[in-house]
């Protein structure tokens, strides 16, 4: 039953953390040379290249996120993506006033996130995704027993005639 909640939680996580980047990546990707001026405006080298790589780690991370593939990859770069993102974009030592209160507060929100990246990266997706979709049938079936082997386990269990190491009271099925 904890197991259950457990992997629960952790898509609403995926899902949350996914929504906090996936409307603007696609908001970006709609207006890729906007964005590359807003960089550019910030002192980004290269800007034009820098916001197309942004665009397909805002776009395709969230995407890999909510899925739950390749979950220490996709943490690992949400979370460089999202602190190089609050330092880039929201230096709020350039600014006075109720402007740098804000811009620390989305800087602060990017780091925040950006620790969110890194514990997804660290404690994997859960069973609700695909790698656990993949971990589930992946288990190994169990080999099949000859029939005789069957039967006579059967009979010796009726008659509580299993092996059990002297001195042990017997195994408690686990519930």
């Amino acid at each position: 039953m904890l197991a259950r909640a457990q992997d629960g939680t952790l898509l609403a996580a995926r899902l949350l953390l996914a929504a906090a980047l996936l409307p603007t990546g696609i908001a970006r990707a709609l207006n890729v040379s906007g964005f590359a001026l807003t960089l550019a405006g910030a002192g980004m080298p290269f800007p034009n290249g820098v916001a197309t790589a942004a665009v397909v780690v805002q776009v395709f991370g969230p995407l890999a996120l909510i899925l739950g593939v390749l979950p220490r990859l996709t943490g690992l770069a949400l979370a460089i993506f999202a602190a190089v993102t609050a330092f880039v974009l929201h230096p709020f030592w350039h600014y006075v006033g109720p402007a740098a209160i804000a811009e620390r507060t989305l800087m602060l929100a990017d780091l925040g996130l950006a620790g969110g990246f890194l514990m997804y990266a660290l404690s994997g997706p859960g069973a609700l995704s695909w790698q656990g979709w993949r971990a589930g049938n992946r288990a190994p079936a169990p080999s099949p027993k000859p029939a005789s082997a069957k039967a006579s386990g059967k009979a010796a269990a009726s008659r509580g005639g299993g092996k059990r190491a002297a001195g042990r009271p017997p195994a408690r099925a686990a519930a």
